[in-house]
């Protein structure tokens, strides 16, 4: 039986990609996940992350990773529709890869309809949808790795050319870059989420 789990990372974030990543293997392998320590990427290190990134897409059958550009999320969040957009490419992950079951960690306040939604956009598939799903399934765990590292990785990329921080509005190294950036070009950069609430606030959109 093939499991498949989902999940998402840069949710919260100003800036950057969304990016969804998703794996399978068979059900009597997710015991090779554990022995390798893989758990919530949210409770490892970085550099533990990448070491296990590699370990992962060794051990499953399949692997997807897909990412979200902001002006999508952009004309999503305009039609409040932010929910659909990412159960719209769980969906994608979940036909490309195929799984008898999918494990998806659900964005949604109501992990139910979320799961409907996904399985309605995957023609009929399986899907169990819950809240901390990350934490509770070892192959949603594996996924936040992976979406977490590719996450990473672009948002490395930006930094190459801005001091731009980690891209989440908790951080003060990205307002600052935000605000500077807006004041000095009248305009937001590409990879900056314009619909976000605190970057229309810099814009003074209230």
């Amino acid at each position: 039986m093939q499991i498949c789990g989902i999940d998402d990372a840069g949710r919260g974030s100003m800036l950057g990609p969304l990016v969804i990543a998703g794996i399978s293997l068979e059900k009597k392998n997710l015991r090779k996940l554990t022995a390798l320590g893989v758990k919530d990427s949210k409770k490892l290190s970085s550099k533990s992350r990448k070491i296990l990134y590699k370990k992962i897409i060794e051990i499953v059958d399949d692997y997807y990773i897909t990412k979200i550009p902001p002006r999508s999320i952009d004309a999503s969040v305009k039609k409040h529709l932010l929910n659909y957009l990412e159960a719209k490419y769980m969906a994608k992950v979940v036909s490309k890869l195929d799984a008898d079951a999918s494990y998806v960690d659900s964005c949604d306040v109501k992990p139910l309809r979320f799961g409907k939604e996904i399985s309605l956009l995957s023609d009929g598939h399986k899907i169990k949808s819950y809240h901390h799903a990350d934490s509770r399934f070892v192959v949603v765990s594996a996924a936040s790795i992976l979406a977490k590292v590719t996450r990473d990785k672009a948002i490395e990329k930006l930094n190459k050319s801005h001091n731009l921080g980690s891209g989440y509005p908790s951080d003060s190294t990205t307002v600052k870059f935000v605000t500077k950036y807006y004041k000095k070009n009248h305009i937001m950069p590409v990879f900056v989420r314009k619909s976000w609430k605190p970057v229309q606030k810099i814009m003074g959109k209230n």
